[in-house]
């Protein structure tokens, strides 16, 4: 693979803009960010455009063809919540650079009868084929039982531990069975054992002090029913936990349409028509929720100097899990991150080098020598209008440019 050398463009390194014109890739790493151009280099002039790291959506569930839509929107890397690409079966993705690449939590621990099985209409198959090795079934009522699951799931492949901590209230569902504070408790200490990270999956304010009771390093959803309290940030804040607020998909839950963005012609390119119907339709489970709780909370939340991810929820092509398409609700969630009061830069930061530092994935995130080349060139300025992202000039995944 020849040399490439990205010059002229503005850099976004993950964490700030650097004065360093010249961004050179050798085969998949970074291998200088700053100088001149090799000689023997192909050039790629960024004259008017930002260089951004490849964008990682730190909440997603995989479905059929939806690493290689991530890819198309620049999202290089997508962290599974639930599903089946952990590492026994995850080998052809890795090597693949027309897809995103992917980590997985596998499937998340919760009892029979729990979260997510209610948001699944009666009778509903996927309509895809399943892997060659069935993913681990963690499904636990005591605090043996989830213990016990830890190590199998670790064995099996999974890059993360999930919870799932929902009592189905804000699904509609009252008296969904969930995880109790013992079981929970007993889980997250198995795992610290074996130091793998743990999230959990917490809709409520009350499921979010359970998490930081249990001492979950960060939870996959911001409440959304009810205000905060200037108690639950200091928790948090104190735990050392990040947050992943998903505000596309509370917005979806309280009935707002992705409509907006599926009608921008940077989006509506890339979508086929199932996605786009996805896009333009709603969870609407919750309609009774406030946007602006949500938005006051995400900004007590960084305020208080939490750790911000970017992340999404995002899912199948269907209308029951509507308001979202993986690659372009990512791009969402920025523009969502900053109606909440986030500066561009800190939203940016929370979909590359913040997502990588939490989720230890040490060799990307950032623009600096020695890491993977995924990068992500847009015209404008993202780092003065977060819709800049958009903008798409090019795509690398490990190196190697993404064809139009």
């Amino acid at each position: 693979m020849a040399l490439t050398a990205i010059t002229n463009a503005q850099i976004f390194d993950g964490e700030k803009t650097v004065g360093a014109p010249t961004v050179v890739i050798d085969g998949g790493r970074i291998t200088r960010v700053g100088g001149d151009a090799p000689r023997d280099s192909e050039i790629v002039d960024g004259t008017g455009a930002t260089l951004l790291p490849g964008l990682i959506d730190a909440h997603v569930h995989s479905a059929p063809g939806s690493l290689a839509l991530a890819l198309r929107f620049g999202v290089t890397t997508e962290l599974e919540m639930q599903g089946m690409n952990t590492r026994e079966n995850r080998g052809l993705i890795t090597d693949d650079d027309a897809l995103a690449d992917v980590r997985s939590s596998g499937f998340a621990i919760t009892p029979p009868g729990g979260h997510p099985s209610e948001l699944m209409p009666e009778g509903f198959r996927p309509k895809w084929d399943l892997p060659p090795e069935m993913p681990l079934m963690p499904f636990s009522a005591t605090p043996r039982e989830a213990a016990a699951f830890i190590p199998q799931l670790l064995a099996r492949g999974s890059d993360f531990i999930k919870f799932m901590i929902d009592d189905g209230s804000v699904e509609g569902h009252p008296g969904l069975p969930s995880l109790d504070q013992a079981t929970v408790n007993a889980g997250v200490a198995e795992a610290k054992k074996y130091g793998a990270l743990t999230v959990a999956h917490a809709l409520t304010l009350e499921a979010t002090r359970m998490a930081v009771e249990a001492g979950i390093d960060g939870v996959t959803h911001v409440f959304m029913d009810q205000p905060h309290t200037d108690e639950i940030i200091r928790l948090i804040k104190d735990a050392g936990m990040f947050v992943i607020p998903c505000i596309t998909l509370n917005a979806s839950m309280m009935g707002h349409t992705g409509s907006q963005l599926a009608d921008d012609p940077r989006v509506a390119a890339r979508l086929d028509s199932t996605w786009d119907r996805t896009l333009r339709s709603s969870y609407n489970r919750f309609p009774q929720g406030r946007l602006d709780d949500v938005y006051d909370t995400v900004r007590a939340l960084d305020a208080a100097d939490i750790d911000i991810l970017a992340g999404t929820d995002v899912s199948m092509p269907e209308t029951f899990f509507g308001g979202l398409a993986h690659g372009a609700s990512l791009h969402h969630e920025l523009q969502y991150l900053v109606a909440a009061g986030l500066t561009p830069s800190r939203a940016l930061r929370a979909a590359t080098a913040t997502t990588a530092r939490r989720f230890r994935l040490s060799d990307r995130g950032r623009i600096a020598e020695g890491l993977r080349a995924d990068l992500l060139l847009v015209d404008g300025d993202p780092t003065s209008d977060i819709s800049d992202t958009l903008n798409t000039r090019a795509i690398w995944r490990r190196g190697t440019r993404l064809s139009a």
